[in-house]
C-alpha cells in the first residue's frame, strides 16, 4: 500500500493549485486522476486578471493558446454593449495539463471508488493511505460523494446544464460575445475565440427552470446555432456536449478531520456568469495553506461576482495600458501582432 502525506484527488486547476504548494514546502504528495492529461475538458476557457496574478502567469512566457481580449461584447434583446476591459481565453485541454506539469507533482492515474477513515487519515481503494485528502475531482467527485454528500446536499435549484463545442475555425470576429436570456434561455451564450483558429461556443442555464418552463437545452442549442451560422461562424459544424455543475450555494461544510473539498467538488462556482476557475484555483491554495499552517479552513469569500472582477478590469484599463497584462491579442483567427503562433 502506498502511503503519502497528502493524497488529492483530481488534476483540474484545485488539484494542480493545492499540489504545488504543497510539494514545494516539501511535503510528500501524490495525486490521482482517472483521466491522462493532456485530456478534454469542455470549457469556455475565460480566465480573469485575478487568476492571472494569483497563478503568477507570465503571459508572455505562457507556452500555449492565449488571447487576451480588450473589450467583451455584451447583448442582451436588442442592445449590444461593447464592454472595455481585459480578460483572457486559454485552451482548457491545455492549460490544466500546464498547471499540472508546473506543480511537480507525482501523478497516477486512478479512478478512485471507496474512501475508508483511518485514524487521523484515510484509505483509499485499498491501496492508498494519506493523513491529508483534498478532493479536487468536480462536481461528480469521490471524495464529495464518500464524505461529503450527506453533509452538503446539492442544491437543485442551483444547478447549471450546459452544451458547448470547441472547434477549430477560422474566426473573423475577435470579441468575445455574451448573450443573456435569449429567446427565455435562463443564462446565457458565449462565443470565445481562442488563439491559432480555435473557437469555443456554448450555452448554459439553470436546469430546473428550462424544465419547469418545458423547455429543452438542445432546443435553445438549435436556436443559438441558427444564430451564429447567420453571421459569427457562418458553415461552422457543431456536435456540442454536455455537462452540469452547480453554482455557490450554502457550503456549510468543507473540512471533515483532515479531508477537504475544493473547486466543483464544493460547488463554488459564481452565481452571476458561473465562473469556476477563479474559485477552484483559491480553494485548492486555502486547503494547501490549512495543511501547511494549520490555518482554519474557510471558503466563505472565494467565490465573488464575475461582473465585479470585469469592473475592476474596466477600471484598471482604463488607468493603465494593456501591456502589464500580456501582448498577445486577439486579432484575425488568433493571429495576432507577429506574437509566438506556432502549432501548439
Amino acid at each position: 500500500m502506498r502511503s503519502v502525506d497528502v493524497l488529492i484527488v483530481g488534476g483540474g486547476p484545485a488539484g494542480s493549485s493545492a499540489a504545488r504548494l504543497l510539494t514545494r514546502a516539501g511535503a510528500d504528495v501524490l495525486l490521482l486522476d482517472r483521466e491522462t492529461f493532456p485530456r478534454l475538458k469542455l470549457c469556455a476557457g475565460w480566465i480573469t486578471p485575478e487568476v492571472v496574478r494569483e497563478l503568477d502567469m507570465d503571459l508572455d512566457a505562457y507556452p500555449h493558446r492565449l488571447v487576451t481580449f480588450p473589450r467583451l461584447r455584451v447583448h442582451y434583446g436588442k442592445l449590444s454593449i461593447p464592454v472595455p476591459c481585459v480578460q483572457h481565453s486559454i485552451r482548457r485541454f491545455e492549460f490544466d495539463a500546464w498547471l499540472l506539469e508546473r506543480s511537480g507533482v507525482q501523478v497516477e492515474q486512478h479512478n478512485v471508488r471507496e474512501i475508508l477513515a483511518d485514524g487521523d487519515g484515510f484509505i483509499v481503494d485499498g491501496a492508498y493511505r494519506c493523513r491529508y485528502l483534498i478532493g479536487a475531482g468536480g462536481t461528480r467527485c469521490p471524495v464529495y460523494r464518500n464524505l461529503f454528500k450527506e453533509l452538503n446536499p446539492r442544491a437543485h435549484e442551483l444547478q447549471i446544464v450546459t452544451l458547448e463545442h470547441e472547434i477549430e475555425y477560422r474566426w473573423e470576429d475577435p470579441d468575445c460575445h455574451l448573450w443573456f436570456c435569449d429567446e427565455g434561455l435562463p443564462g446565457y451564450s458565449w462565443y470565445v475565440p481562442k488563439e491559432n483558429g480555435w473557437l469555443n461556443v456554448g450555452i448554459g442555464g439553470f436546469a430546473e427552470r428550462i424544465k419547469n418552463a418545458g423547455q429543452d437545452i438542445k432546443t435553445h442549442w438549435a436556436h443559438f446555432a441558427g444564430k451564429l451560422d447567420a453571421g459569427l461562424t457562418r458553415g461552422a459544424h457543431y456536435d456540442p456536449s454536455g455537462y452540469s455543475y452547480f453554482l455557490r450555494g450554502r457550503v456549510d461544510v468543507v473540512r471533515r478531520d483532515n479531508a477537504f473539498i475544493t473547486g466543483d467538488a464544493a460547488g463554488l462556482a459564481s452565481r452571476d456568469l458561473g465562473e469556476g476557475i477563479g474559485p477552484a484555483i483559491r480553494s485548492g491554495m486555502r486547503a494547501a495553506q490549512a495543511i501547511l499552517d494549520g490555518v482554519p479552513y474557510r471558503l466563505d469569500d472565494v467565490t465573488g461576482m464575475s461582473v465585479s472582477s470585469i469592473a475592476r478590469s474596466m477600471l484598471t484599463r482604463a488607468a493603465r495600458p494593456l501591456g502589464p497584462y500580456g501582448r498577445r491579442r486577439a486579432g484575425d483567427g488568433g493571429a495576432a501582432h507577429g506574437l509566438r503562433h506556432d502549432n501548439q
